[in-house]
């Protein structure tokens, strides 16, 4: 199965973070990004697919752009990080990747998840 998601847990709160702005780009030959998809994080923090349908993973550098301001914004808190972009490389034979983003106000760790 070929598959981009994430994750988001709000580490202060010990809970899902819903309803964060995620986009996942992929960078091309030139050094150009190009937008692939966006989603907002579902009430389980999820975004469980972001490659479209029409689209494979292919050998490059992708990235997932999270709104973490945004969030914060709502719930009124000052966040050091107004954006977390990760950026992960994908090569042949790989299709599947599970990117969670484990977060607070003043921090974020990130890793390939199953």
């Amino acid at each position: 199965m070929r598959c981009i998601s994430t994750h988001i847990l709000d580490l202060v709160h010990g809970k899902p973070a819903r309803d964060v702005l995620v986009r996942l780009e992929k960078k091309h030959k030139t050094g150009d990004w190009r937008l692939l998809n966006s989603a907002r994080t579902d009430q389980d923090g999820r975004c469980p697919q972001l490659l479209q349908e029409t689209e494979d993973v292919s050998s490059a550098e992708y990235r997932l752009i999270f709104d973490t301001g945004g969030y914060y914004a709502l719930q009124k808190v000052d966040a050091l990080y107004p954006r977390v972009e990760v950026t992960f490389q994908a090569r042949d034979g790989e299709s599947h990747f599970h990117i969670p983003l484990l977060l607070s106000p003043n921090g974020y760790t990130t890793y390939r998840g199953s």
